[in-house]
């Protein structure tokens, strides 16, 4: 089952499961799970494994085990969905997955934020987390570098948070404007483009939220300005980049980025690369 389709039939309850990876109708629930694959709503609703509740699965013996249950409070012990999530198919198959729903939200709004360095980007991220503002999704994306600010919810509360959130970011020095409807819709699938371009390696790259700032510095430190494209979580501080010159190059990134982080408090995991890349580089870190 792909995630699209199961979201189709939920919609008709005004139910959904609140997961927007890339390729949302193309990925099933078990890849989605296996990979704990997440998009910009992460920053509201959590990754896979905050949201999975039971999982059932074929075991390499060819038996099939359950874990968890229907309901969010119903064992003790090993938390099995949780284990299974991430496990990228090496513990078992995944045949079934049980998570927690949301309803639809009727309003959504986007506040676009054009910034001119990544010192603003971090000081603006940590304003809006420090704040009372509720966002479903806070991303950044650089060429140009900038922040998108989305609020779903009721009519009153998305119009009340775009003003406090428009009036905090003017405080800080700079403007947003403010998108909705299609133009709010082509906004978000160009956005999801930026880290699915068809050439270069792509990495998965997670910091600490403090951290993201000075990691997007080092990252046009070693590649370049126009070497590099980043998109992803702003909030969270997880995020694709995607590198576009030669192999050399891309050795050269990788390693000084992994070398740049303190241990515990960063990974650059290679998503997607050439074979030759992959012989010179581990691409788990």
């Amino acid at each position: 089952a792909t995630l699209g389709s199961v979201n189709r039939t939920l919609a008709q309850h005004r139910q959904w499961i609140p997961l927007d990876p890339p390729f949302a109708e193309r990925a099933t629930i078990g890849g989605i799970v296996a990979t704990n694959d997440s998009g910009p709503r992460r920053h509201r609703y959590g990754a896979p494994r905050d949201l999975i509740i039971g999982v059932e699965f074929a075991r390499a013996d060819g038996r099939l085990a359950k874990g968890g249950g229907i309901v969010v409070k119903n064992v003790a012990g090993y938390d099995l969905p949780r284990l299974m999530t991430g496990s990228f198919g090496s513990l078992g198959v995944i045949v079934a997955a049980t998570f927690k729903l949301y309803p639809l939200t009727g309003v959504s709004r986007t506040l676009v934020v054009e910034l001119s360095s990544v010192a603003d980007l971090g000081n603006l991220v940590g304003r809006i987390l420090s704040s009372h503002l509720t966002p479903t999704a806070l991303e950044f994306a650089t060429h140009p570098l900038r922040l998108l600010l989305r609020f779903e919810s009721i009519e009153a509360s998305v119009e009340q948070q775009c003003e406090t959130a428009a009036s905090m970011i003017a405080e800080g020095g700079s403007s947003a404007r403010a998108v909705s409807g299609s133009d709010e819709d082509g906004l978000w699938n160009e956005h999801a483009r930026l880290g699915l371009l068809d050439r270069g390696a792509l990495l998965k790259v997670s910091v600490l939220p403090t951290d993201l700032a000075d990691t997007l510095g080092a990252i046009e430190r070693l590649a370049g300005s126009r070497g590099y494209v980043a998109a992803g979580r702003a909030g969270s501080s997880v995020f694709l980049l995607r590198l576009l010159d030669d192999v050399p190059l891309q050795k050269r990134v990788i390693e000084g980025l992994r070398g740049a982080f303190p241990p515990g408090r960063g990974s650059a995991v290679v998503v997607q690369g050439s074979p030759e890349l992959k012989t010179h580089v581990d691409v788990w870190g």
